[in-house]
């Protein structure tokens, strides 16, 4: 689920990284695959599928495999040479109108009633929505691929027979963000609130434990599946994601900004951690009076976090930035002292691998499988335990009074991420999963595709 669904809703060492577990070329040759790539949610601006799907469809094209996207809104950015076919939703969380009331002409079927209806109720439809009508779609087109890629939407629509072998891609199971969600609540309805919003995961659960190859991006997130979702360890298979290296990469021209701190993180979700950094920022600026925030996200105008940047007065220290292009990111974080990533739980953490890629030092959390792209603390970041403003002062502190030691950690977080954690390593992975379970699925047919 990105970040945007939940602000919609009620609320290792430097070489020691798990190799990818994928299995084996299926031995059919190196023909073109014909791939269809279900993308429930695509924003690129908010929470990492749209990245996800944009990077890992570019790379699929350029080894020669046609990929065509289906997805709905926030549709996807895709790059040249990959298709979008849309498959609207009624948009029920768009800004500035979200929860809003569809007019009569914009129904179209029961789906339509259906999305509509449990939105009122509480509940988040978009993963069993947009499944029913992926199916409905991929019904009237069967034969056309040769395998179907759903980026966990998990809905009921996915079972049964799509017309091509199925692989699910679970970046990390969403009952982790519903048990923080949880104990981040206040009050008996407030909880309840958040039980009816991610009701959608126990059909999550259900489809997760009939999928045939599930594929996730660590081993952190592995066993997770396994844990919470009741997946057979055997059916998951880990392809580490990654940056991408030429837009994220080191620019000395690019002059550092003392004190910044950038992080990319969403104000209303208690996963991202943000208000251990505000915490965290109160406590340097008593030593470091210059150190300010970026803040690579929406701003929540009541919650926790504002509530926590006025009690602190850090109004003029914070500054959120949202809808930035890829390229103002990259220089937003080249220019910055120190990235952050304050996250209680990841289940890869792509603002870390982006921002060791661009030489920026990391300070990072051991949240999950945050330590898998990060490293080992004292070699490629530091790593301060999750949900400890103490920490992480003490952390940024240390690398604000440290030039040496910025440099130090910059560079070989950089050469971290060019050996483990690129685009390209992933589509390839990808790819190789995919010719598995094509051949898998043709032996139990007796050979027929």
């Amino acid at each position: 689920m990105t970040a945007e669904a939940i602000q919609a809703g009620p609320h290792a060492g430097s070489s020691d990284a798990p190799a990818p577990d994928v299995p084996a070329p299926c031995g059919d040759g190196d023909r073109p695959l014909r791939i269809a790539l279900l993308s429930y949610k695509g924003n690129p601006f908010c929470g990492g599928q749209g990245v996800y799907v944009r990077h890992l469809s570019r790379e699929l094209a350029r080894l020669g495999h046609s990929v065509e996207v289906l997805g709905s809104q926030p549709y996807p950015v895709l790059d040249e040479g990959v298709p979008l076919t849309e498959l609207a939703s009624l948009d029920l969380y768009r800004q500035p109108d979200p929860f809003r009331t569809p007019k009569r002409g914009e129904y179209r079927d029961w789906i339509d009633t259906l999305e509509v209806a449990t939105m009122w109720t509480g509940g988040f439809p978009e993963p069993l929505t947009f499944s029913l009508r992926a199916k409905r779609h991929l019904a009237a087109r069967r034969g056309e691929f040769d395998v179907i890629h759903d980026n966990q939407t998990l809905g009921y629509g996915l079972l049964g027979d799509l017309g091509a072998p199925l692989v699910t891609t679970i970046h990390h199971p969403i009952t982790v963000d519903r048990q923080l969600d949880l104990a981040a609540a206040d009050g008996w309805r407030r909880r309840a609130s958040v039980r009816r919003w991610y009701g959608f995961t126990r059909m999550q659960k259900r489809v997760a434990r009939r999928m045939p190859s599930v594929l996730t991006v660590s081993g952190s997130s592995r066993l997770e599946i396994a844990e919470q979702l009741g997946v057979d360890d055997s059916r998951i298979h880990v392809v580490h994601i990654g940056a991408d290296t030429d837009l994220f990469s080191p620019d000395p021209s690019v002059a550092e900004v003392p004190g910044r701190i950038v992080t990319t993180s969403s104000a209303d979700v208690p996963l991202k951690g943000l208000i251990h950094l505000v915490e965290a920022l109160a406590k340097l600026r008593t030593e470091h009076p210059e150190a300010h925030l970026v803040v690579v996200g929406r701003r929540a105008e009541d919650g926790p976090v504002a509530q926590a940047i006025e009690r602190y007065g850090l109004q003029g220290a914070i500054e959120f930035v949202k809808g930035i292009t890829d390229e103002e990111l990259v220089t937003l974080v080249r220019g910055a002292q120190i990235a952050c990533v304050p996250s209680l739980y990841e289940g890869f953490s792509l603002p870390a691998a982006e921002a060791m890629a661009t030489g920026t030092p990391l300070v990072a959390t051991t949240g999950g499988a945050i330590p898998e792209v990060a490293g080992a603390d004292g070699e490629t970041c530091l790593a301060v335990p999750p949900g400890d403003a103490g920490a992480l002062a003490t952390a940024l502190s240390r690398l604000l009074g440290d030039p040496i030691l910025r440099r130090r950690l910059g560079a070989a977080g950089r050469e971290r991420v060019l050996a483990n954690f690129t685009w390209a390593r992933a589509a390839q992975g990808t790819a190789e999963l995919y010719r598995a379970r094509i051949a898998a699925r043709a032996a139990l047919r007796g050979g027929v595709r």
